[in-house]
């Protein structure tokens, strides 16, 4: 979930909130999308979409992502909040951006620089707490995800595939198989860096 743990966090996940909300309704309009048929083409929920689209839900990471798959615009165009515009270069400072998900153990995700579409690239920086999993839903076809071991171990899921990943290790991988993240500590933090590749994706019409 997008995380307020705060009332100093409360104005920035409200912006998110706000942001997603306009561009989603915006995205939809300009396809000539009811409600409907957005449902189902991203699998999500009628009143979940209205939530939406009217800011008022923090949509978890699964959501944003089954919902910028289907408008085809990518993960990093429905969530930034910094001003649109044709400046070369976009700066987000430290704490400037809330994490797209959080744990009760200390994780979080926060997606630190994206690129708009059609070629969409995500660099995230991702911390689990002791015990922490972290389960995604198979992305787009196409989806490649890069991973650098920070600190702590990883454990790696693909499909049916485990990997265990120490400080300094990297792995690859095909986002469009089901896979994990987790930290078998009971007592350390774990940090990675993860880039995510997306290729562009048609408008067709559902």
């Amino acid at each position: 979930m997008l995380a307020v743990t705060s009332s100093d966090d409360l104005a920035p996940a409200a912006a998110i909130a706000r942001t997603i909300g306009r561009r989603v309704r915006a995205s939809r309009t300009e396809l000539g999308w009811t409600l409907d048929q957005l449902a189902a083409r991203s699998g999500v929920s009628r009143r979940m979409l209205v939530n939406v689209e009217q800011g008022v839900t923090n949509p978890s990471i699964a959501t944003l992502l089954r919902l910028s798959d289907a408008l085809g615009i990518g993960l990093p165009a429905l969530v930034d909040t910094a001003d649109d515009g044709a400046d070369p270069v976009v700066i987000h400072r430290d704490g400037d951006t809330a994490p797209m998900w959080t744990s009760a153990a200390g994780g979080s995700a926060v997606m630190v620089a994206g690129t708009v579409p059609p070629d969409v690239s995500e660099l995230w920086d991702w911390r689990l707490g002791p015990g922490d999993t972290h389960r995604s839903e198979a992305h787009r076809a196409g989806t490649r995800e890069l991973m650098h071991v920070l600190t702590g171990t990883l454990v790696l899921v693909v499909g049916g595939s485990e990997h265990r990943l120490r400080p300094g290790d990297s792995a690859s991988f095909d986002g469009a198989v089901a896979h994990s993240y987790a930290n078998p500590s009971s007592s350390r933090p774990a940090r990675f860096s993860l880039a995510v590749y997306e290729p562009s994706v048609s408008r067709e019409q559902p």
